[in-house]
């Protein structure tokens, strides 16, 4: 176990995800089995939104672009956890990919990932949606912010996932919508 003042020391007291100053805490990553180094130094920011999943500010984690590329295996381990968390989104999706943990790292990693019940994304027939399914819209939808409506009809390939089961994301003339689930239909 390290002492707090060593963990003060190797971060220069500032949070070990997103560099934040305030409210630093020791935090012992779940799932350790035993590893040596298993204690960051997170904000109470971040302990707040990983111990809350459902209070999760996306913007805030942001930050996992910097602490991924951490020398700290345990500051790796919670990025890849948070990362996988929201992996629904682009940004985070494409963070993953590019963070490689070796094999044993990576098996303790997967052991602390937190395996929630989600609702699943469902379209306007029940069916299941996955990320880049092509969907059919069964309303013409006028886009906000657009002058364009989207047709009956239209086909939406490579669709996006998001962190709300009732929306998915798709091209539609060219343009990233936010589509309403209830509209569409697995094709």
């Amino acid at each position: 176990m390290t002492s707090k003042a060593d963990l003060l020391k190797r971060c220069e007291e500032k949070c070990e995800l997103c560099s934040a100053q305030t409210e630093l805490a020791m935090y012992e990553v779940p799932e350790s089995s035993g590893q040596a180094d298993s204690e960051i130094m997170i904000c109470s920011n971040c302990q707040s939104q990983i111990e809350n999943p459902d209070q999760i500010e996306l913007k805030h984690w942001h930050c996992l672009n910097e602490s991924m590329w951490s020398t700290v295996p345990a500051v790796q381990i919670m990025a890849w956890r948070q990362l996988k968390r929201l992996s629904t989104e682009v940004w985070a999706q494409d963070l993953l990919d590019m963070l490689y943990l070796d094999e044993d790292m990576q098996a303790w990693a997967e052991a602390g990932a937190t395996n929630e019940d989600e609702t699943p994304t469902k379209d306007s027939n029940g069916a299941t949606l996955q990320a880049g399914d092509t969907v059919t819209i069964i309303k013409d939808l006028n886009v906000k912010g657009t002058s364009f409506v989207a047709k009956r009809g239209t086909s939406v390939r490579g669709i996006s996932l998001t962190n709300n089961p009732e929306h998915i994301e798709g091209r539609v003339n060219g343009t990233r919508i936010v589509i309403l689930t209830e509209f569409v239909k697995k094709s």
